[in-house]
């Protein structure tokens, strides 16, 4: 499971237990983070906590700040780190979560941290006292897919398995703004749009991405993905899922990410009378499967592929489209070569596993199956009746004498 996104000038990239950062600008030595070379847990804090179980430290989750400046991962062994530019990338803290994240999101004042985890809880986690202990925040009865925080800092926007984004106050999150409820299976993706501040965008596995009202809840818009998408001749059959939604810095795009399949959707975020609207904007066919999408701060959109010799392709807003950049610019040269060592160290089919396929919530018709099994009960027991009644009929009858005999004996 691999991810991208870029801080500052920074191109990150995360795949199994390394965290790569790649300067674009400069020709600068890559840095990087080994999970598994890093901080253990200590054997107290493990046994207070009453968490035994080892971890693969294989990435599960990264953030960037707005700024740029801060970084941060969480990875299988419930290890949360934090890393700063300055120039030089540092280790900040190390710290150790109570149970596996799913996602993590800085605040746009970059004072805390925003921590979900598989059980449905979200911390807030300080950045500037790594001694501090976590602070739960909200919590959902299903597990918690992705957050974000509204541009202005006012909300914390949570989605969850069970097809609910809660909109919930940051000051107080125990107050629930709104309730955006309309998406038939798991929201996997949110955004919120640095261009529409009382907007939200999100992305499910019902194969849609729908725009929101954050402050009341109230839908706005519903894509429906299947329709803008080219047929897929391998698998025309298959679930659509969104895996990923990414906003450009102005506002104005929306890159939209559907696991296995080889398009990229953009979408235009536009202010018109009635209100905002999305429309499509450029549809960008692919040769190879991509793992993430994610915008520069020059507004230029990385794809990160799933083949190992061009990992990466790079499209510019030109003439009123998207369009590729050349493969041999310095930019993607350089996080080509940073890259390559990475994708070869690990498996294909590592760098490409589904975080979501697994969640889709399967319905089954229990009254064909009572039905089928109650004919087949009656068929048995009609059955069972013609034998016994020709069982009868093939046995010899007794005399009255013979009869009469037998009663006498006894």
């Amino acid at each position: 499971m691999a991810a991208v996104q870029f801080c500052g000038e920074w191109f990150i990239c995360s795949c199994d237990k390394r965290l790569l950062a790649v300067h674009c600008g400069q020709d600068s030595a890559p840095f990087q983070f080994d999970c598994g070379a890093a901080e253990k847990r200590p054997k107290k804090a493990e046994a207070d906590s009453g968490e035994h179980e080892g971890g693969s430290d294989q990435i599960l989750a990264i953030a960037a700040s707005g700024s740029g400046t801060l970084l941060a991962l969480s990875d299988d062994s419930k290890r949360l780190v934090l890393l700063r530019r300055d120039p030089t990338w540092t280790v900040l803290s190390v710290r150790w979560l109570a149970r596996r994240c799913t996602a993590l999101a800085f605040t746009w004042a970059e004072d805390s941290l925003l921590v979900a985890d598989k059980s449905g809880d979200v911390y807030s986690v300080s950045v500037k006292e790594p001694a501090r202990e976590p602070e739960l925040q909200l919590g959902h009865l299903s597990m918690v897919l992705d957050l974000t925080v509204s541009v202005d800092d006012r909300f914390i926007v949570t989605c969850d398995r069970d097809e609910k984004i809660r909109v919930s106050w940051s000051k107080s999150p125990y107050n629930i703004q709104s309730f955006c409820l309309g998406h038939q299976q798991f929201v996997s993706t949110l955004l919120a749009p640095s261009g529409s501040p009382h907007s939200l965008i999100s992305g499910s596995g019902d194969g849609t991405v729908h725009l929101w009202d954050i402050d009341t809840g109230r839908s706005l818009q519903s894509v429906e993905l299947r329709g803008l998408l080219q047929p897929r001749e391998e698998a025309p059959d298959q679930r659509l899922t969104v895996s990923r939604l990414r906003g450009s810095p102005d506002g104005c795009h929306v890159a939209v990410l559907c696991e296995r399949v080889k398009q990229i959707q953009l979408l235009s975020l536009e202010q018109t009378e009635g209100g905002t609207v999305l429309r499509p904007y450029n549809l960008l066919p692919l040769k190879h499967y991509p793992l993430d999408v994610t915008f520069d701060p020059q507004g230029r959109l990385w794809v990160l592929l799933n083949c190992a010799e061009q990992p990466v392709e790079v499209y510019a807003r030109m003439h009123g489209t998207y369009e590729q950049v050349d493969t041999e610019s310095p930019e993607v040269s350089r996080v080509t070569t940073a890259l390559t060592p990475l994708w070869d160290s690990v498996d294909e089919g590592q760098r490409s596993s589904s975080r979501l396929e697994h969640l889709y919530v399967e319905t089954y018709d229990n009254v064909s199956e009572y039905m089928k099994k109650k004919q087949q009960r009656l068929e048995q027991q009609s059955q069972k009746r013609s034998q016994d009644q020709s069982w009868d009929h093939k046995r010899p009858k007794k005399s009255k004498t013979e009869s009469k005999t037998e009663t006498n004996g006894s």
